[in-house]
């Protein structure tokens, strides 16, 4: 008769395997009947290869209730004391009685949760997909970060159906990425003791997920978060945990995210021959890695972000003339839809000049980042970075024109928060 496909796309839509069918089918059976099934795995190869297209009445109902449908919708016969209007309850129930022989069969099937599938983890991960793009575009903001948290709340409702053991870990992925984008949100505010609340819990949840991008991503925000706190040997060592992740040891793009968050950890701690190794490391992963599907979030990581973070670890080594080269390559290669991004390594470029003796021309470029932001408000960690940039153009320079005309540019910018 030829295989069942109908019943094999249903359930590659729930991340069934034969064995969870089975598994699902018997304790359908227990919840109908008051008695565990004995479907077994062979039952349901023999469903999916064609051989059995009229399961017993018993086999019938457990797949009905697991799937949510009648059997006709699953590519097989229903016995003829099946043959009933779906809507009818009561005849539902006199077919189930005399099917199972018990009374117990009368619980209604309306109490039984719908069964999650991938189709869900699908919608959820193209809302938290958009979450990342406007991340990309603005950088953190309290409403994303709301955003992220009502999306992490809504996968975790989902865990509450029922669900297969590849959809749960996905979901539980998806929960670790929306409650990362929440802390990275209060990194970019500055908002640095709630974002690392929310990276303690995107961890759990990145564990439970078995994922190994999302552990990584957990890693690698909280290095940033030691960074801000200027807690170095916390950074180094958070680096040092992702640099051992199941991620960055099977693919070079994480490899090289890993070592470039070594790197940025050495030269914070003054290592400046590390900084160097590791960094030529990043670079040398990141050449090796091939075109994949990666998660949405890491669209940021490429040869523009690895010579933006390459410019940080320049101006802290006092490299300047190679900080600037690096924060030209990096502007050259930044998408312009990446807003938050051109500004930060904007900010790099200026610092860059400034520390070489070029105030003016400097002056010139930092002012360029509210260009760049085209209005929005200016999250903290930009704000920090342009701050840094002001004190040491007025040790510098401290009565020119162009420095007084860039610090009422810059009264005038910090009033949009």
């Amino acid at each position: 008769m030829g295989a069942n496909f109908t019943l094999q796309n249903r359930m590659d839509q729930l991340g069934l395997t034969q064995e969870e069918l089975a598994s699902r089918c018997n304790t359908a059976l227990l919840e109908i009947t008051g008695r565990p099934g004995n479907m077994s795995v062979r039952t349901v190869r023999n469903l999916l290869n064609g051989t059995s297209r009229r399961p017993i009445g018993r086999t019938c109902a457990a797949l009905e209730r697991v799937f949510g449908c009648s059997v006709s919708d699953l590519g097989c016969s229903a016995p003829s004391s099946m043959q009933h209007p779906p809507e009818d309850p009561v005849r539902r129930r006199e077919f189930i009685a005399t099917t199972t022989g018990t009374a117990a069969a009368a619980v209604p099937l309306v109490k039984q949760n719908r069964t999650v599938g991938m189709a869900d983890v699908s919608r959820a991960a193209a809302g938290m997909n958009g979450l990342v793009e406007a991340d990309d575009r603005l950088g953190g903001h309290r409403s994303l970060a709301a955003a992220a948290l009502k999306g992490r709340a809504q996968v975790l409702a989902l865990q509450e159906r029922n669900a297969s053991e590849r959809v749960r870990r996905a979901l539980y992925a998806l929960a670790a990425e929306f409650t990362t984008i929440a802390a990275w949100s209060c990194i970019d505010l500055r908002e640095l003791d709630t974002a690392q609340r929310y990276l303690q819990e995107a961890g759990t949840f990145a564990g439970l997920s078995q994922d190994p991008p999302a552990g990584m991503r957990v890693w690698v925000n909280l290095a940033m978060l030691a960074y801000q706190r200027q807690n170095w040997t916390e950074q180094l060592a958070a680096a040092q945990a992702a640099n051992i992740t199941t991620a960055a040891r099977r693919d070079p793009f994480f490899t090289s995210m890993g070592r470039m968050r070594l790197a940025l950890a050495y030269s914070s701690l003054g290592d400046a021959r590390a900084a160097h190794s590791s960094l030529g490391a990043a670079q040398d992963a990141l050449h090796r890695a091939a075109e994949d599907h990666r998660p949405r979030w890491t669209a940021f990581y490429g040869p523009a972000e690895l010579s933006h973070l390459a410019a940080i670890i320049l101006n802290h080594n006092g490299e300047f003339s190679r900080a600037e080269a690096m924060s030209y390559r990096a502007l050259a290669k930044i998408p312009v839809a990446f807003r938050r991004n051109r500004a930060l390594a904007t900010c790099q470029l200026a610092l860059a000049q400034l520390r070489q003796g070029e105030p003016e021309q400097a002056t010139a470029t930092a002012a360029t980042v509210f260009t760049i932001m085209d209005g929005a408000s200016l999250h903290g960690r930009m704000r920090s970075l342009i701050g840094d940039f002001h004190r040491e153009l007025f040790q510098l320079a401290p009565s020119t024109t162009y420095a007084r005309d860039w610090a009422d540019r810059m009264r005038e910018e910090w009033s949009r928060a």
